[in-house]
């Protein structure tokens, strides 16, 4: 199986891609279209430089390796993408061979999490209008994928990620719940900027408290978010 997780940024992404490490079945690829995306819309994201170099610009280059052995000879491959990066000019034809997955997070959140760590985002940066707009397509051509609420696995990790494996048809594995403390070797070059939360953990954080005090920037793009956040809400295992 080679399962396609799609998110935008600090949605759980990274502590869902070492849960599905910590099975022995199961290699990990991180971001593979960053620098494709980097490359084609010359935007300045931290580390950009040691991004580009780490990881093909091409995008024809990136599906051929998506869809190709297996890293380590595993029996499954989990890819982490982030719907921003599927702008106009980077095939999507290859999603329908494999097992699309979509983990959400209620935009507030998402709005603070990535302010604090990129200056001046847009709705686009936040990839929702993306993600939804990639979940229909996938729709509009077979059984709608899976989606999966970030706060929902919080709240009680082993019942949501059993309920995941369910829908995916793969055998629970208690081993997902709980990860060395550190990072993965699989993580992009880019890690050291955005991992630090997670390299410190072993295993999924608490459920999360009260939505956070958004500034009017953040405000605004949360609200231009939640629409799509809704939508795929609704369809949330």
């Amino acid at each position: 199986m080679r399962i396609a997780m799609w998110s935008g940024p600090r949605n759980l992404s990274t502590a869902m891609m070492y849960a599905f490490a910590s099975r022995a079945d199961f290699a990990v690829v991180d971001e593979p279209f960053y620098a494709a995306y980097l490359a084609r819309t010359g935007l300045d994201h931290p580390m950009r430089e040691a991004i580009l170099a780490a990881q093909p610009t091409d995008p024809e280059a990136v599906i051929r390796a998506i869809l190709g052995p297996v890293p380590g000879g595993r029996p499954h491959v989990y890819h982490k993408h982030m719907t921003q990066h599927m702008i106009p000019g980077i095939p999507r034809g290859w999603m329908t061979q494999v097992t699309n997955v979509f983990l959400i997070r209620h935009p507030a959140r998402v709005a603070a999490s990535f302010s604090a760590k990129y200056d001046n985002p847009t709705p686009a940066d936040l990839g929702f209008d993306r993600q939804l707009e990639l979940y229909e397509e996938l729709c509009a051509q077979g059984p709608g994928p899976a989606v999966i609420d970030s706060a929902d696995i919080r709240r009680d990790p082993e019942t949501m990620l059993k309920r995941l494996c369910s829908a995916l048809n793969l055998p629970w594995d208690g081993a997902m719940l709980s990860w060395p403390e550190g990072g993965h070797p699989a993580d992009g070059v880019w890690a050291p900027h955005w991992y630090g939360a997670v390299h410190a953990s072993t295993g999924f954080a608490a459920p999360e408290g009260e939505l956070p005090a958004l500034t009017p920037a953040q405000a605004a793009l949360a609200e231009s978010a939640m629409p799509a956040y809704e939508a795929l809400r609704e369809r949330s295992i």
